[in-house]
């Protein structure tokens, strides 16, 4: 980690931690830093954890878009966790690398189609405080993704938006799980209010 979380990590202890810890190293490689904070509240830990499980298993969006979408979310809350750790799932998943690597600077990126971008600017619609999703984008994307599709795309960034506030609140910072694939570096979010 980058620096050091806001609540010292716990050990992961006992049988239920070995397999955690398990699970972790089978997903990513490594059990990250991060699951030492969210041990101390073992239940937040196991119900997020569940969550995001079950995100996986919803499949109405194409994995393109849901993995867009949710980097899309990370980088307007600016978990760096988020960001990397979905950049090393869309890297095992075989998702477009090129694409998901831009995406904290897609709106200067040429590489999105007129349906990505709709998706991104929908994800970071939704992280405004108060969300600025408007009728005309959300009716845009209904035609373009159905009903189901759209509700997938609401919901996944809607977690995204839990995980990335609560990590980002909690000081949990990347590990590096993409450079550990030798994964170019993502692009860099331009800067609030700077020119394209």
């Amino acid at each position: 980690m980058s620096t050091t979380t806001r609540i010292p990590a716990a050990e992961i202890t006992g049988l239920k931690g070995a397999a955690i810890k398990a699970v972790a190293r089978k997903m990513a490689g490594k059990v990250p830093d991060s699951l030492g904070v969210l041990w101390h509240h073992q239940g937040v830990m196991k119900d997020s954890m569940s969550i995001g499980r079950k995100t996986e298993g919803w499949h109405e969006l194409d994995p393109n878009l849901a993995s867009y979408a949710v980097m899309a979310a990370a980088a307007t809350i600016g978990c760096s966790f988020c960001l990397d750790y979905n950049y090393f799932v869309a890297h095992n998943h075989g998702l477009d690398e090129t694409k998901v690597r831009q995406v904290p600077r897609w709106r200067d990126a040429t590489v999105f189609t007129p349906l990505e971008r709709r998706v991104m600017e929908y994800a970071e619609a939704m992280c405004e405080t108060s969300p600025t999703v408007t009728d005309e984008l959300s009716d845009a994307l209904l035609a373009d993704l159905g009903a189901a599709g759209l509700v997938e795309l609401a919901a996944r960034v809607a977690f995204m938006n839990m995980s990335a506030r609560m990590n980002v609140a909690l000081g949990i910072h990347s590990e590096e799980f993409a450079d550990a694939c030798g994964l170019a570096p993502l692009a860099e979010r331009p800067a609030v209010g700077s020119a394209a």
